[in-house]
Order: C-alpha cells, then structure tokens, then sequence
C-alpha cells in the first residue's frame, strides 16, 4: 500500500463544497495507477468560512480517503515541527507539499523560508529515512501581481527552493520539484485571486502527477486541459 500524505496551506485544506486538488489526484491515481495506495494524514476535515475553523466535511464528492496535513492560514514555519510525528504515525511514503505563501505573506522572508523547507525535510527523514517528497513551488496569485515587492520575494523563494530541492535530494529519499503549472491563470483558475477553482484543482493535481510520472515513472502524465 503507497500512502500519500498532501500537506499544504489553504490551497490544499479547501473550504466547504469543494472537490479540492487532493480529489482531482486521487481520481486520477485510481485511473493510471498500478498498485494499492491511499492518502493519509491526520487530519480530514475542510475550512468552513462562516464557522472560520477548520470544521467542515462537506467535500463536494466526500467518498474518498479525506486525510491530509494541511491548515488554512499554515505555511512552512507551521508544519516543519508537525512532521515528523505526522508521518511516523501516518506511515506515509509520499508527502505530496504545497506551501510557501502564507510563510512570505505573514511570517518570513524568502531565505528565511528556505531555511524552513530545510527543517521540514531534515524533520520529515527522522521520522522515516526513506520518505519520498513531492513539493510544489508557489503558484500564481493576485497579491504577487499586484505587489512588486512580494511577488519578488516570491520569485526569491522559488529559485530558492529549486536550489533546495537539488541539495536535498538523496537517492534514499528523493525530493522532486513539481513545475509551476504552465497556464495557471488566477484569473480563470481562482475564485479570488488565491485559491483554485474546479480547474485550479485540476491543474494543481497535474504539477504533482506529471512530475510523479517524469521523475519516477508513477502514474500518468495529466490531462489537467480536458478534466
């Protein structure tokens, strides 16, 4: 059994009547991948906006495995001390992170951010050596646009964490850096400049996919286009 662990910020929780991108993966996995697998994670639940907690079950589709590490309003600096229990007790195999824009928004600067990947990672490992990492760089979004100067720290912060990718990366436990999704649009592929819409979600589940595919022969590339 391969266990997914999603772990991410707002992005990847989802809020109240979304499918989000980990239903869009897991649908696609159960389609083209060879082999038992789940998600995992210790939490399931979604953020509901009105309540402003994490309290929510109503997915859009529910009948999948829910579990994730994610929290609206979490970044790097949240979830580098969460884990290594996280993935002991979980036992997941591929930890599958979207993060970075809550950590630049509110908390610390690029390099500072970087330095929090590095813990995560070195964190994730004494859990399990063998982990495998799949960690997506920060996409599009309406405040990089518009602000200058954050979107240079965003542009820092990706350069950085390719860099960190490659020094990191052992055969062991290989990290992989997805690809910014290429049309990525916040315009037609978020409801409000951030968070993904029906195709964000499935253009957000395909930068995981394809480079799961390119770097490791798992899956099938996605068709995020035509979902």
């Amino acid at each position: 059994m391969l266990r997914f662990m999603p772990v991410g910020d707002s992005m990847t929780i989802g809020s109240a009547g979304e499918h989000t991108w980990r239903h869009r993966l897991w649908r696609h996995l159960c389609a083209t991948y060879d082999g038992p697998f789940t998600l995992v994670g210790p939490r399931e639940t979604l953020y509901d906006k009105a309540a402003d907690a994490p309290t929510s079950y109503e997915y859009a589709e529910p009948a999948f495995p829910r579990a994730h590490l994610a929290g609206w309003g979490e970044g790097w600096i949240h979830m580098a001390p969460l884990i290594a229990d996280a993935v002991r007790e979980s036992r997941a195999d591929v930890l599958l992170v979207s993060l970075g824009l809550i950590d630049l928004g509110f908390y610390t600067n690029a390099e500072q951010t970087a330095k929090n990947v590095e813990e995560f990672v070195t964190r994730a490992r004494t859990a399990d050596p063998r982990i495998h990492m799949v960690l997506l760089p920060v996409i599009p979004n309406i405040r990089a646009q518009e602000d200058a100067e954050f979107g240079t720290e965003v542009a820092l912060f990706n350069e950085l964490l390719a860099k960190a990718v490659a020094d990191l990366d052992e055969p062991r436990s290989p990290l992989l850096l997805t690809s910014v999704p290429p049309s990525y649009d916040i315009h037609h592929d978020t409801y409000d400049g951030t968070h993904p819409n029906a195709s964000g979600e499935h253009k957000i589940a395909a930068a995981f996919a394809d480079a799961m595919y390119q770097g490791w022969g798992l899956c099938e590339e996605y068709d995020a286009e035509s979902a």
